[in-house]
């Protein structure tokens, strides 16, 4: 298990000792320490309910922390103004969130719109990103969500979380809606895609194999409390008990996927 450096001035998330109670007393997540360095994927890996997206909304303010702090580039989420703080941090769910009455420009465009960009920058900047996401913009810019398949529409979410190009992008199980040749696909292609813009990333997820894939780290997630961060190898070979059910149902899967 790896063991976190102390802050500095790559660290552009960092919890200390966050955590987070409803108003009814129950406890979400408690005492979480970790940074995310930049141009680092760390993912979130945890079973429904561990808290993982928790965690997630408290890097853009969604939520905020009963216990600690979160910080974002050296401040605090509660000094950051909120609208600000989440046009500089993307944000790519499962089910995309495309609103179904924008065309794909539209929905991607959103944040430069808001920010005033010029209608030629904003027709540029749709162009180029359907473009870096695989989509032929002369065929998808005038299409409504409807029109497109779960992985156009999840193309199209990365699209839009990218558009106003903020350093931070949080992904909550951005993949987990998809038949499974797509996943794949869109996978490699994120790979590739973080390879060129080398953003720093939080992904949420509850599968083993996309968090060895994607991340440069994970942390394991259980009961609302991080139980470790590990480098992919380091996670492999974990004797936590938690972290090596993980892998013990990875490797039986396999070893089913063989036998079929």
């Amino acid at each position: 298990m790896t063991t976190e450096a102390s802050a500095g001035p790559e660290a552009i998330i960092e919890f200390r000792g966050a955590g987070y109670r409803l108003p009814s007393g129950q406890v979400l997540l408690h005492d979480v320490r970790f940074t995310v360095r930049r141009g680092e994927t760390l993912v979130l890996l945890g079973r429904s309910g561990a808290g993982k997206t928790t965690a997630l909304k408290l890097i853009n303010r969604l939520v905020e922390p009963t216990d600690g702090q979160v910080l974002i580039e050296g401040r605090s989420t509660l000094d950051w103004d909120p609208i600000a703080l989440r046009r500089h941090i993307g944000y790519v769910i499962q089910d995309t969130g495309l609103f179904p009455h924008y065309t794909v420009e539209q929905n991607i465009s959103l944040v430069p719109r808001l920010e005033g960009w010029p209608a030629e920058r904003i027709r540029s900047r749709s162009q180029e990103l359907l473009a870096l996401v695989g989509l032929d913009s002369g065929q998808f810019l005038g299409r409504y969500p409807h029109e497109l398949s779960g992985g156009q529409r999840q193309r199209i979410g990365v699209a839009r979380a990218l558009a106003a190009d903020p350093p931070i992008l949080l992904m909550d199980e951005p993949f987990g809606a998809l038949d499974p040749l797509t996943r794949m696909e869109i996978r490699r292609e994120f790979l590739a895609l973080q390879e060129r813009l080398k953003k720093t990333i939080v992904i949420v997820t509850h599968d083993t194999s996309e968090a060895l894939l994607l991340g440069t780290r994970i942390g394991l997630v259980e009961g609302g409390a991080l139980k470790g961060l590990y480098s992919a190898k380091d996670f492999l070979h974990s004797s936590e008990p938690v972290a090596a059910a993980y892998v013990e149902q990875l490797h039986a899967l396999e070893e089913f996927e063989r036998g079929q």
